[in-house]
């Protein structure tokens, strides 16, 4: 007994250790989380690249006072699991997708959260688009007709091409640039709303 608790200790001991490190030489967000079973979040963002490191301390007693560990490091895959995350809180039709909206930001270049985003801003990720046109974008969609797709995965093609080709590729790469060609007569609103549903999606409060 005497022996597990000693080497419970000095994992916990070298996981703090570790953990602190990071926080100090890393640059890294830390986060507590009481919701998500007492999980302690860090979040690194760099450019593109997500980094999040998840230890989870569960302490269950067994009778015997015993505690166990589980300890778990997510790198860059750690990108498409926020996507579909986000997509199932929200109950999306997207979310069978979410690993080819990954896919599909890393073939164009642009940061994984952006077709998320904004799809949540203009359909509530695809709950309220023109019917049968699986559109969740709200582009293409204008006095002369609606754009529409046989498929999602058709629809998602065809957008991940658009933005880079006519935001990315011509230096529209923030919400309030986008906006300015996606919807000028916003306010501020449609910028506003994206900025929000990236850092939920980042930062997984929502």
């Amino acid at each position: 007994m005497q022996k597990t608790m000693l080497l419970t200790s000095r994992l916990f001991f070298t996981g703090t250790v570790l953990i602190l490190f990071l926080a100090l030489f890393g640059g890294i967000v830390i986060g507590f989380n009481r919701k998500n079973g007492n999980k302690l979040v860090l979040s690194k963002v760099n450019s593109s690249k997500v980094v999040v490191l998840a230890m989870q301390n569960s302490l269950n007693e067994d009778g015997g006072g015993n505690m166990s560990v589980s300890d778990q490091v997510l790198g860059d895959d750690a990108r498409p699991i926020l996507i579909k995350k986000y997509l199932t809180k929200y109950q999306s039709p997207l979310l069978p997708y979410s690993d080819l909206i990954f896919k599909l930001s890393q073939t164009y270049g642009f940061d994984y959260y952006w077709i998320v985003a904004i799809a949540q801003q203009e359909s509530n990720l695809c709950k309220k688009i023109p019917e049968n046109s699986y559109n969740c974008w709200g582009y293409g969609i204008n006095s002369a007709g609606t754009l529409r797709f046989e498929s999602y995965e058709l629809a998602l093609q065809s957008y991940a091409e658009y933005l880079k080709r006519e935001y990315f590729d011509k230096g529209l790469n923030t919400p309030e640039l986008i906006m300015k060609k996606y919807c000028p007569h916003s306010n501020g609103s449609w910028a506003y709303g994206v900025n929000q549903f990236i850092n939920e999606i980042e930062t997984g409060n929502y």
